[in-house]
Protein backbone atom coordinates (compact mmCIF):
# COMPACT_ATOMS: atom_id res chain seq x y z
CA UNK A 1 0.00 0.00 0.00
CA UNK A 2 2.63 2.42 0.78
CA UNK A 3 4.20 2.16 -2.73
CA UNK A 4 0.99 3.12 -4.43
CA UNK A 5 0.79 5.74 -2.12
CA UNK A 6 3.97 6.89 -3.41
CA UNK A 7 3.13 6.16 -6.94
CA UNK A 8 0.54 8.21 -6.75
CA UNK A 9 2.17 11.43 -5.10
CA UNK A 10 4.84 11.16 -7.41
CA UNK A 11 2.75 11.40 -10.56
CA UNK A 12 0.68 14.38 -8.92
CA UNK A 13 3.76 16.37 -9.12
CA UNK A 14 6.22 14.96 -11.96
CA UNK A 15 5.84 17.18 -14.79
CA UNK A 16 3.80 15.80 -17.65
CA UNK A 17 5.37 16.22 -21.26
CA UNK A 18 2.84 16.35 -24.23
CA UNK A 19 4.81 14.50 -27.00
CA UNK A 20 2.52 15.97 -29.57
CA UNK A 21 3.37 19.51 -28.70
CA UNK A 22 7.14 18.66 -28.87
CA UNK A 23 6.31 17.79 -32.97
CA UNK A 24 6.64 20.72 -35.18
CA UNK A 25 3.54 20.93 -37.49
CA UNK A 26 4.45 22.10 -40.78
CA UNK A 27 2.79 25.00 -42.19
CA UNK A 28 -0.37 24.48 -44.63
CA UNK A 29 -0.13 26.79 -47.55
CA UNK A 30 -2.93 26.90 -49.74
CA UNK A 31 -2.31 27.94 -53.55
CA UNK A 32 -4.77 29.59 -55.64
CA UNK A 33 -4.48 30.55 -59.43
CA UNK A 34 -5.51 34.53 -60.56
CA UNK A 35 -9.40 33.59 -60.74
CA UNK A 36 -10.27 31.88 -57.58
CA UNK A 37 -13.64 31.05 -59.01
CA UNK A 38 -13.64 27.68 -58.33
CA UNK A 39 -14.75 26.34 -54.51
CA UNK A 40 -11.04 24.68 -53.87
CA UNK A 41 -7.30 25.30 -54.00
CA UNK A 42 -5.18 24.33 -56.85
CA UNK A 43 -3.11 22.93 -54.86
CA UNK A 44 -2.14 22.87 -51.26
CA UNK A 45 1.51 22.69 -49.99
CA UNK A 46 2.34 20.94 -46.60
CA UNK A 47 5.79 21.41 -45.84
CA UNK A 48 7.87 19.81 -48.88
CA UNK A 49 4.85 18.39 -49.96
CA UNK A 50 2.22 19.52 -52.96
CA UNK A 51 -1.11 17.75 -53.49
CA UNK A 52 -2.56 19.00 -56.49
CA UNK A 53 -6.59 19.04 -57.07
CA UNK A 54 -7.92 17.02 -59.68
CA UNK A 55 -7.35 18.46 -63.11
CA UNK A 56 -9.53 17.95 -66.27
CA UNK A 57 -8.61 18.60 -69.77
CA UNK A 58 -10.23 22.09 -69.67
CA UNK A 59 -8.21 24.16 -72.61
CA UNK A 60 -7.63 27.73 -70.48
CA UNK A 61 -7.62 29.46 -74.02
CA UNK A 62 -10.76 28.47 -74.98
CA UNK A 63 -12.55 27.95 -71.82
CA UNK A 64 -13.30 24.08 -73.01
CA UNK A 65 -12.94 20.97 -73.27
CA UNK A 66 -9.49 19.60 -75.53
CA UNK A 67 -10.98 18.28 -78.51
CA UNK A 68 -10.26 14.82 -79.62
CA UNK A 69 -12.03 12.85 -77.08
CA UNK A 70 -9.38 11.09 -74.32
CA UNK A 71 -6.53 11.06 -75.93
CA UNK A 72 -6.99 15.25 -76.50
CA UNK A 73 -8.36 15.53 -72.57
CA UNK A 74 -5.68 13.10 -71.37
CA UNK A 75 -2.94 15.44 -72.91
CA UNK A 76 -4.66 18.68 -72.24
CA UNK A 77 -5.37 17.26 -68.50
CA UNK A 78 -1.53 16.17 -67.94
CA UNK A 79 -0.10 19.70 -69.57
CA UNK A 80 -2.29 21.21 -66.69
CA UNK A 81 -1.09 19.27 -64.24
CA UNK A 82 2.50 20.55 -65.46
CA UNK A 83 1.37 23.95 -65.39
CA UNK A 84 0.35 24.11 -62.01
CA UNK A 85 3.83 21.87 -60.82
CA UNK A 86 5.90 24.68 -62.49
CA UNK A 87 3.89 27.60 -60.72
CA UNK A 88 4.50 26.01 -57.48
CA UNK A 89 8.30 25.01 -57.86
CA UNK A 90 7.91 20.92 -58.90
CA UNK A 91 7.86 19.69 -62.23
CA UNK A 92 6.76 16.10 -63.41
CA UNK A 93 9.82 14.32 -62.64
CA UNK A 94 8.62 15.36 -58.92
CA UNK A 95 5.55 13.62 -58.65
CA UNK A 96 5.16 10.36 -56.40
CA UNK A 97 1.11 9.51 -56.67
CA UNK A 98 -1.42 9.98 -59.11
CA UNK A 99 -4.78 8.92 -59.07
CA UNK A 100 -6.48 8.86 -62.35
CA UNK A 101 -10.09 9.09 -62.51
CA UNK A 102 -11.93 7.68 -65.91
CA UNK A 103 -15.53 8.53 -67.59
CA UNK A 104 -15.45 4.67 -69.59
CA UNK A 105 -12.34 2.41 -67.43
CA UNK A 106 -12.10 0.96 -70.97
CA UNK A 107 -10.29 4.12 -72.65
CA UNK A 108 -7.45 3.07 -69.73
CA UNK A 109 -4.97 1.94 -72.35
CA UNK A 110 -5.63 4.90 -74.42
CA UNK A 111 -5.24 6.99 -71.52
CA UNK A 112 -1.95 5.31 -70.90
CA UNK A 113 -0.45 6.07 -74.40
CA UNK A 114 -0.39 9.71 -73.50
CA UNK A 115 0.65 9.26 -69.99
CA UNK A 116 3.78 7.37 -70.49
CA UNK A 117 4.54 10.62 -72.31
CA UNK A 118 4.47 12.87 -69.65
CA UNK A 119 6.74 10.17 -66.91
CA UNK A 120 9.38 8.80 -67.23
CA UNK A 121 10.79 5.78 -64.99
CA UNK A 122 10.74 5.64 -62.12
CA UNK A 123 7.36 5.89 -62.65
CA UNK A 124 5.29 7.60 -59.64
CA UNK A 125 2.52 5.46 -57.85
CA UNK A 126 -0.91 5.39 -59.20
CA UNK A 127 -4.68 4.50 -58.85
CA UNK A 128 -7.23 4.08 -61.09
CA UNK A 129 -11.33 3.80 -61.59
CA UNK A 130 -14.02 4.44 -63.90
CA UNK A 131 -16.25 7.20 -62.75
CA UNK A 132 -20.20 7.76 -62.71
CA UNK A 133 -19.78 11.21 -64.19
CA UNK A 134 -16.61 13.66 -63.93
CA UNK A 135 -17.14 17.78 -63.48
CA UNK A 136 -17.97 19.22 -66.81
CA UNK A 137 -18.50 15.92 -68.77
CA UNK A 138 -14.61 15.28 -68.92
CA UNK A 139 -13.28 12.00 -69.58
CA UNK A 140 -10.95 11.81 -67.59
CA UNK A 141 -9.66 13.68 -64.26
CA UNK A 142 -6.25 13.33 -62.45
CA UNK A 143 -4.45 14.21 -59.04
CA UNK A 144 -0.53 14.37 -58.18
CA UNK A 145 0.87 14.32 -55.01
CA UNK A 146 4.53 15.86 -55.52
CA UNK A 147 7.11 16.60 -53.26
CA UNK A 148 8.92 19.56 -54.04
CA UNK A 149 13.02 19.59 -54.57
CA UNK A 150 15.01 22.06 -51.95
Amino acid sequence: MKFLTIMAFALLFVPSTNVYAETPVPDVEFLNSDSGALPFSEAVRVGQTLYLSGQVGLDSSTGKLAVGGIKGEANQTLENIKRVLEKHGAGMSNVVKCTVMLADISEWATFNEVYVTFFKPPMPARSAFGANGLAIDSRVEVECIAVIPN
